[in-house]
């Protein structure tokens, strides 16, 4: 047999649109036959600061298109309209450059291709760290970077390094990047399953994507871009195939396999599972058509013992930006710079919302919302406690050793957050939702000591909740996942913290709030609307 390779990954065009921001710290040297471009240090620091800055207040004009699809689509939900209207409106008030599109502002990853030819004399991952620390300490992003001290205790970096990034060879003289802010949320919901040849057949694949689609669920911030990839020389192979194949990185490979085994699209499967996604009814968050704006499925070669299946996402805030390094200077990809033009004259039409006074004693209101049913719209007002975490793990420390739930806990319903930094003038910076499931652990004893009684996050919850809220009378609450700067600029009015101010980001805070949009999720009757899906 003859020997036979190619490039696993063929990215067959780019037809990315870049802007130039620099024609400095590049220039080309002759080493023999050899053109070298050699870049100076500060280039790939300048790169990455306004790759990162970039990203974090603006989006693809091809994913905020998509959004104003739904709007314009007959068969979406009220629900689904619901939030891709939030969605936009978020978009015009972050690209202002205040704040962010999402309060959690990511890990900053890159992935860069380095060509043989370029010359930096450096360890450039340091000099993309500092162009990354620049833009977190300047602009007002959240550090969201936890690092070990010891096995079980943790700080955070204040820094939001360390950043991931991961240099590859390949030949010529150019370099090729894609950054990414991954916020928690959608990196959460990435997952491997280790699986065999008996998957790969029809009637497997089909039951298998629609079983594995529900494990998504809405935490991650749907509408997504949905990434589903078979095979992989390796689980590390397929999981960094599903990170780039969710920031849209292989719409251009092949539509067909080959025998030198390269990656490609399956277009078939992708319109299969989309339409398993409409059909799933989970929607833009609060049920509907649009769970996901579209799909990849790519399909890679694999060891014949092994079949890793990777699925991933990217969410709402779909932060993922190209750049690059040519003998022409320093370019990152073109966002959208006016997403204001995509919103629609008249807001979708909605039925008034349940306005709910979060001032009263906790009784009332756990009286007044008892009144609704599962999938009622409200408006709070009032004031809220903001706890996450780490916060959660102290009062569990604290109701361990005897001592009593905090006041503030049980007075207050509690809203899972941590906010970005305050811009200079505002009472908040960008301040969304965090995913509820991850505090499913603590519901059921904190009720039971009279707190947690009404709780606002994203996300569905785990049939633990359910239960604790039908045994103690409790309500969980979910907001929208994703418009961040838009509550910030119009539903926070005030902030301070009242507790463990050491935390940083995740200290306990008071917050006061108006028309903050809410819907119903799971009662105190034991009603989950998840559940009804």
């Amino acid at each position: 047999m003859d020997f036979i390779y190619q490039d696993s990954y063929p990215i067959l065009k780019d037809d990315t649109q870049y802007r130039k921001i620099s024609s400095d710290f590049v220039k080309v040297e002759k080493l023999g036959d050899r053109e070298i471009l050699t870049v100076d240090p500060k280039g790939l620091e300048l790169l990455s600061q306004e790759a990162m800055k970039d990203v974090s207040f603006m989006l693809r004009t091809a994913h905020l298109e998509k959004l104003r699809a739904i709007l314009d689509d007959p068969e979406a939900t009220d629900n689904d309209r619901f939030v891709a209207y939030n969605l936009l409106q978020n978009a015009a008030v972050a690209i202002q450059g205040e704040l962010p599109s999402c309060q959690d502002t990511g890990t900053a990853i890159v992935m860069a291709k380095k060509g043989e030819n370029v010359y930096t004399g450096v360890d450039d991952a340091e000099w993309l760290s500092k162009g990354i620390f620049n833009t977190y300490q300047e602009r007002n992003l959240r550090y969201s970077q936890i690092v070990p001290i010891s096995m079980f205790e943790e700080k955070n970096s204040g820094s939001n390094l360390p950043a991931q990034i991961d240099i590859y060879a390949k030949k010529g003289n150019t370099y090729e990047f894609l950054f990414l802010a991954k916020g928690g949320g959608s990196a959460n919901k990435t997952y491997l399953y280790q699986q065999t040849k008996s998957l790969l057949n029809e009637k497997s694949m089909d039951a298998f994507i629609r079983a594995k689609i529900k494990d998504l669920g809405t935490s991650a911030c749907p509408p997504y871009h949905l990434a589903f990839v078979v095979g992989g020389t390796s689980a590390e192979a397929n999981l960094s195939a599903v990170k780039k194949a969710s920031a849209g990185y292989f719409d251009h490979l092949p539509t067909t396999g080959n025998m030198a085994g390269q990656a490609f699209r399956d277009l078939e499967w992708e319109k299969r599972v989309q339409l398993i996604c409409q059909e799933s009814a989970i929607g833009a968050q609060f049920g509907g058509k649009y769970f996901t704006h579209d799909v990849r499925v790519i399909r890679l070669p694999r060891h014949a013992a092994s079949c890793p299946v990777g699925l991933g996402v990217s969410c709402s805030a779909d932060r993922n930006i190209k750049g690059k390094i040519t003998k022409d200077g320093i370019f990152v990809e073109q966002l959208e710079v006016n997403p204001a033009r995509l919103l629609p004259e008249t807001a979708p039409h909605l039925e008034p919302a349940v306005e709910i006074d979060l001032d009263r004693p906790m009784a009332e209101v756990l009286a007044e919302l008892t009144k609704y049913p599962i999938k009622t719209r409200l408006k709070l007002n009032g004031t809220l406690i903001v706890a996450r975490d780490a916060a959660h793990a102290r009062i569990k420390e604290m109701l361990d050793a005897g001592e009593p739930m905090p006041e503030y806990f049980k007075n207050h319903p509690v809203y899972y957050a941590g906010p970005a930094k305050t811009p200079d003038g505002m009472p908040s910076g960008s301040f969304g939702p965090t995913t509820a499931g991850r505090m499913d652990v603590y519901v059921e004893e904190f009720q039971k000591h009279g707190g947690s009684m009404i709780m606002l996050a994203k996300g569905n919850r785990t049939k633990d909740v359910t239960n604790a809220c039908n045994t103690y009378g409790g309500f969980y609450l979910g907001s929208i996942g994703g418009p961040a700067a838009i509550l910030a600029q119009d539903n926070i009015l005030k902030v301070e913290v009242v507790d463990f101010a050491e935390l940083g980001m995740e200290a306990v805070r008071k917050i006061t709030i108006k028309d903050f949009p809410a819907f119903i999720i799971t009662d105190d009757k034991g009603n989950d609307f998840f559940e009804n899906l």
